[in-house]
Order: structure tokens, then C-alpha cells, then sequence
């Protein structure tokens, strides 16, 4: 089985995929089929080699399998926080016996980046992009709901154009708790109506439909520079609220970004 870790600055997703034999039994690949599992846990960066092993172990245990039977063959990681990175480094070396694939320079994702330093974009969206590609072709793009929201464009030709960054939804709404005195957190769910009829309901539809025009917004002009009706894929934890909400998002791939860890595990495992 192959184990595939999105670690993001919130929360880290965990993916269980299952591996089956190549011809000639040489090589690994990864089964047509859907992930077996996943999980979601908080991201700590004071969470220690030995207590991320006992996480896992813990998920693992629902399906029968353990790092003492050797039942976990490949471990994939893209990671935006170089503590949580170095913590399963050290995991996978004394619990699994092997070393983690961490997606970072050198790293083969069959996908060119045509970044001004393709040292800069990070793990995650590198991973999404590859998936994205795989799933829809190109033109794409990609907007991923997590701490910060993102933007990513694939060209017609399976190229990484760039994107775009915005502070996430949470983010955006911590900041305005911290500095509005007289307003409260509210629950991020759908408002009756655009024009709220009480404080929750304003901030509801601020939050959710103001996000959801960003969204329109960038993807028409990240289109137009493509100039190209690029197909829009949303994943990320709130992916499910706004994707039905958008008039530019196509489809919602929650686990999209554990797609492109399992494709890039593939092409570094093939010789």
C-alpha cells in the first residue's frame, strides 16, 4: 500500500492507496481504483517522528495493516511546512524502513513549470496541477481552498503557467474577528439570502458569496489570459461549499491534490 501525506499549514490529509504488481514482478505501480482511505487530521509542527508513526498507525489499524508487517510499500509527501517535513523524514527512515518521496526540486512530476524560479511553487500545487492534467487535460485551472487560496493554470499542452494567491476563507475571517470588536465567528454555511437579515447572515454571505465572485472573477481573467475556455476544478477543505456556488467551477475533487501524489510516486518508481 502506499501512504500519501498533503501537509498543508491548517490541517494535513492523509490518502491509503492500494499497490499491486507490475509485469515481471520487477516494478510497483499503483491500482486503478479509488483511494482505499483518507483521513484528516490538524497540522503540529511539535508533533514528533514517534508520535506522527503512532497517528498512522492508529488510521492504519482500520484496514488490518501496520508498519511492523511491512504492509505500507511507498510513502509520498508534499509538505508546505519544513518541520512537519523533516518529522516524517525521520518516520519513514525508523518505523517503515525507507525513505519518504518528498515533492521538491529534482523531483520528476512530468510536468514543465515555466515559473520565472520553479524552485518557488510549492509541493501542493505542483501536485494539483499534475492531477488536474491527468484527470481533464488543458487547458485547466485549479483553485484550492485551503489556508491560502490558490490559483493554478495548466496550459493546453500540460504546462504549469503560474497562478495565483489569496489569504483563505478562515484566514481572511480571523483577521476581521481580530479587529471588529462587536463581531463573532459564525458557522461558514450557506445564507438564506444574499443581503443578510442579521449579523450572521451578513458575514455568511459575505464570506461565502464574496468568495464565490473572487473565484468567478479570477478564473474569467485567468481564462482570458489563456485565452482559452479553460476547464475550472475546485478541491480543498471547503471546495464542497463554494464549487456548487460558482458559475466558473466544473468540478469538485476533494482529494485532487492526493491524485497528484499518487501520479508523481508512479513516475519516480518507474525507472
Amino acid at each position: 500500500m502506499l501512504l500519501a501525506l498533503d501537509v498543508g499549514n491548517t490541517q494535513t490529509v492523509v490518502g491509503l492507496y492500494d499497490l499491486v504488481p507490475d509485469e515481471g514482478n520487477v516494478l510497483r505501480r499503483l491500482a486503478d481504483t479509488n483511494l482505499i482511505d483518507h483521513w484528516r487530521i490538524a497540522t503540529n509542527v511539535e508533533r514528533t517522528a514517534d508520535e506522527h508513526a503512532l497517528v498512522l498507525q492508529e488510521f492504519l489499524g482500520f484496514h488490518g495493516a501496520s508498519w511492523d508487517d511491512n504492509d505500507i510499500e511507498g510513502i509520498v509527501v508534499c509538505s508546505s511546512v519544513p518541520r512537519v517535513t523533516g518529522s516524517l523524514r525521520r518516520m519513514a527512515e525508523r518505523y517503515f524502513a525507507m525513505a519518504a518521496l518528498v515533492v521538491e526540486p529534482g523531483i520528476r512530476t512530468g510536468l514543465p513549470i515555466l515559473y520565472d524560479n520553479p524552485k518557488e511553487v510549492g509541493a501542493d500545487r505542483i501536485a494539483d496541477a499534475v492531477a488536474a492534467f491527468d484527470l481533464f487535460g488543458g487547458p485547466t485551472i485549479v483553485v484550492d481552498f485551503g489556508t491560502a487560496t490558490t490559483f493554478e493554470a495548466i496550459s493546453a499542452k500540460g504546462e504549469y503557467m503560474g497562478g495565483a494567491i489569496f489569504p483563505g476563507i478562515d484566514i481572511s475571517l480571523d483577521a476581521l474577528f481580530a479587529r471588529a470588536a462587536a463581531l463573532r465567528r459564525v458557522e461558514l454555511v450557506e445564507p438564506r439570502n444574499v443581503i443578510g437579515r442579521s449579523t450572521v447572515e451578513s458575514m455568511q454571505s459575505g464570506a461565502i458569496y464574496g468568495y464565490t465572485s473572487l473565484v468567478d472573477g479570477m478564473c474569467e481573467r485567468i481564462r482570458a489570459e489563456l485565452e482559452a475556455d479553460a476547464t475550472v476544478v475546485a478541491t480543498g477543505g471547503l471546495s464542497g461549499l463554494i464549487g456548487p456556488l460558482s458559475s466558473a467551477i466544473s468540478h469538485v475533487e476533494p482529494w485532487l491534490t492526493l491524485h497528484g501524489l499518487r501520479l508523481i510516486f508512479e513516475k519516480n518508481a518507474t525507472p
